[in-house]
């Protein structure tokens, strides 16, 4: 199967910040006004033609994405909760060191240790619960999945730096 991923337009996150949101603000954060136009250029890429299904993170930046694609591509979109962004912290327990653990993680390539301060996600755990959430649908040939970088990196390349609606193109079987 063709996978087209594309990274979620440029987020906003002023309006999550004012309320003081703090585990879950980068989760809510919605597109500005570029990321929006982002969108709508990335729907009318040739790569998204013969695509029959979009799947998208369940983050509103993905999500509204997805959505600004599937309603100028007619193409029908689902939410896979497995195609969340990469877990900074599995325990919730240090919201405040998302940063050192964003540090500890690309320090370490992705790959866990045991000394760790914070519980982060393994780059081998992101790309095995990402390959999960895209299995279902392998009877289409080819499916759009709007996600995050750090996602991309873990199916594409640990060094990959993908602009707000970049595309990458893998296959998975």
């Amino acid at each position: 199967m063709k996978v087209i991923l594309i990274r979620h337009g440029e987020p906003r996150y002023d309006e999550v910040l004012k309320r003081n949101y703090r585990v879950i603000r980068n989760d809510l954060g919605r597109l500005t006004a570029l990321g929006v136009k982002q969108a709508e250029t990335v729907s009318l890429d040739e790569r998204l033609k013969g695509a029959t299904l979009i799947v998208s993170s369940p983050y509103t930046r993905s999500l509204q994405t997805a959505a600004i694609i599937s309603r100028l591509t007619n193409i029908p979109l689902t939410v896979e909760n497995d195609l969340h962004e990469w877990i900074p912290d599995y325990n919730f327990s240090h919201p405040d060191m998302v940063d050192t653990a964003y540090h500890d993680f690309m320090k370490h390539r992705g790959v866990s240790y045991p000394e760790k301060k914070v519980d982060w996600e393994s780059l081998e755990s992101l790309e095995t619960r990402t390959k999960n959430a895209i299995r279902p649908y392998l009877e289409h040939e080819k499916i759009i999945v709007v996600c995050h970088g750090m996602v991309m990196r873990a199916l594409v390349d640990f060094d990959l730096h993908v602009d707000y609606c970049g595309i990458q193109e893998i296959e998975i079987f």
